[in-house]
């Protein structure tokens, strides 16, 4: 008769009181995010959403799903994790808004090595505070421990979100036209795009630490790389109860030179007035540090601009306005030109 001691989960690396003690530490955090269409409480196999389909003529369903990249390492260095969460639903959220759809779920998947209840419940917290942010109700996720896939303390975030939009109302850029007026509303920072080059810069030439306060900024470098993307939902739909937005981008990696012509109809030019809205001191710091060039900049780095709009040139001024009722900060950056097919995109000025 063997006298080992009979092999468990636990032994293999994967503690599942862990994970049930997590889900109950979750469910507060959970449950501030429901809205009346929710009809599960998490731990089932499936989150159920009750579409209220009588409020539109035709809804049409928008889905996204993106992860927070490499802006992770930096959760890792400053061991700071409630806020990569608010950055996880912004980038699935922002970009179904830009087709004019309303955000009504979203779904998480955290990886990692080992599970810490503690530090995932941080991270689960700003899931929560984003999805308030956005009007969206968390309603599951998955949380997968699998040892020696991740380094100690490590782990990888995705999002899924689902909106909707009635039919006649998605917005794809089709009616944008010469004359139209662009408007680009401010970022954060660097939201969650860039960080790559970041870090290159600012740790490997820069030499520098998530520490180190440099007299530009008001708060040590890594808490200031950590400051949340913007979240811009409540404010587009504010918007599009009075205004015609013709086309929105999200101006996430590839700047304004690769996201705002992904919402342009052929022989249409976006004019930039480059000088048209102030470089957060992040951004300058990081192109002085790198000695970047511009146009890498700005197709690297939301360069200071989280989300451009397409607007009437007649409407413009009466959405700056509510903009700034919204305590947005934004700026009118530019127009759409008629050009030649070899010349359409972003022209910068």
């Amino acid at each position: 008769m063997s006298t080992q001691k009979s092999s468990t989960y636990k032994d293999a690396g994967v503690d599942i009181d862990a994970g049930n003690r997590f889900v109950q530490m979750i469910k507060p955090l959970v449950k501030a995010t429901t809205r009346p269409e929710v009809l599960t409480d998490i731990g089932g196999f499936g989150g159920l959403f009750s579409l209220n389909a009588d409020k539109y003529k035709k809804p049409t369903l928008v889905a996204s799903t993106d992860g927070v990249g490499t802006k992770l390492k930096l959760a890792f260095m400053t061991d700071k994790h409630d806020t990569v969460g608010i950055d996880l639903v912004a980038m699935c959220v922002n970009d179904i808004i830009v087709q004019g759809a309303e955000p009504l779920f979203f779904l998480d998947y955290l990886a990692t090595g080992k599970l810490s209840p503690e530090k995932a419940t941080e991270i689960v917290k700003g899931i929560s505070d984003g999805c308030v942010q956005a009007g969206c109700a968390l309603i599951g996720g998955e949380t997968a421990e699998m040892p020696g896939m991740y380094g100690d303390g490590e782990y990888d975030l995705a999002g899924f979100t689902v909106g909707v939009v009635d039919n006649d109302r998605i917005i794809d850029g089709s009616t944008i036209t010469v004359g139209d007026k662009v408007i680009g509303i401010a970022s954060t920072g660097l939201h969650s795009n860039g960080f790559s080059l970041a870090r290159k810069v600012f740790f490997e030439r820069m030499g520098l630490t998530v520490d180190s306060l440099l007299p530009e900024l008001k708060q040590p470098l890594g808490l200031e790389l950590l400051t949340p993307t913007r979240i811009y939902v409540k404010t587009i739909l504010n918007l599009l109860r009075d205004f015609q937005i013709k086309g929105m981008a999200h101006i996430t990696g590839g700047g304004l030179t690769e996201n705002l012509p992904r919402v342009l109809p052929r022989q249409c030019q976006a004019v930039i007035e480059k000088a048209s809205w102030p470089k957060p001191v992040i951004f300058e710091l990081l192109r002085e540090g790198g000695e970047i060039e511009e146009a890498e900049m700005y197709r690297t780095f939301n360069y200071g601009i989280g989300m451009a709009l397409v607007v009437p040139a007649k409407e413009a001024d009466d959405v700056m306005v509510r903009l700034s009722g919204l305590k947005e900060q934004a700026f009118l950056i530019g127009e759409i030109a008629k050009c030649g097919a070899e010349d359409e995109g972003v022209a910068l000025i």
